[in-house]
C-alpha cells in the first residue's frame, strides 16, 4: 500500500489594514534584495569557477592540438604504407584508430545572382529553385556541368580523425589545415 505524501503548507500571513500592506511589500522589497544579493554571489562564484576550468581545461587542449599534429605529420609521412597504398582508409591501434575520410561534397558560390544569371544562360534552370536561389542538391548531381558556371566550385575536403577508444569522442581536422604543420621539403 503507497503511503500518501503529505504536503506541509505553509500558513499564509494576511495583512489586517491597507497600513500593513505597505509594510508587507517592504517586507516584500528586503527578501527580493536579499534573493538578489544571493543570485549574484552565486553567478560571481559561476563565473570563477568557468574562468578557472577554460583556465586549466586550456592545456590540456593545447596538448591535444600538439599530439593530434604531430600524428598527422608521422602518419601523413607514412600514408602508403599504413593505408596498404590506398587500400584502407581507417588504421586501428591498440588504443584507438586514425582515419582520412572526405566530406560530403559542397556547393560554393560567391555572387548568387550572377551564377543563377548564368545557369539561365546555359539552360541550367534546375540549378535554380523557384525562390531564385542556387540549387545546390541539383548541382552536387550534376557536378560535371555545374562547375562549368563560372564562380561556382565544387568543394571535398579530406579529415584526419584520431579516435581514442575509451571515450566516445573522435577529433578530426581539415587536412588542408593540417599540411602547414608539415616540415618544409
Amino acid at each position: 500500500m503507497e503511503k500518501k505524501k503529505s504536503v506541509k503548507r505553509t500558513t499564509v500571513v494576511v495583512p489586517k489594514s491597507v497600513e500593513e500592506i505597505g509594510d508587507f511589500i517592504s517586507k516584500i522589497g528586503e527578501h527580493q534584495r536579499e534573493l538578489t544579493k544571493i543570485q549574484t554571489r552565486l553567478n560571481n562564484q559561476v563565473e570563477k569557477i568557468k574562468a578557472q576550468a577554460v583556465e586549466e581545461g586550456f592545456s590540456h587542449q593545447e596538448m591535444i592540438d600538439q599530439i593530434f599534429d604531430g600524428i598527422f605529420i608521422f602518419a601523413q609521412s607514412q600514408r602508403e604504407e599504413l593505408t596498404e597504398k590506398g587500400k584502407k582508409k581507417t588504421v586501428q591501434f591498440p588504443t584507438g584508430e586514425i582515419q582520412w575520410r572526405l566530406t560530403p561534397p559542397a556547393v560554393s558560390y560567391q555572387n548568387a545572382k550572377k551564377v543563377i544569371e548564368l545557369c539561365r544562360s546555359l539552360g541550367l534552370e534546375h540549378f535554380i529553385r523557384i525562390k531564385e536561389e542556387v540549387n545546390k542538391e541539383a548541382m552536387l548531381k550534376e557536378p560535371e556541368k555545374a562547375v562549368k558556371i563560372k564562380g561556382v566550385k565544387i568543394e571535398q575536403k579530406e579529415e584526419f580523425v584520431v579516435k581514442p577508444s575509451e571515450i566516445e569522442i573522435e577529433i578530426s581536422k581539415d587536412t588542408k589545415k593540417l599540411q602547414k604543420a608539415l616540415p618544409k621539403k
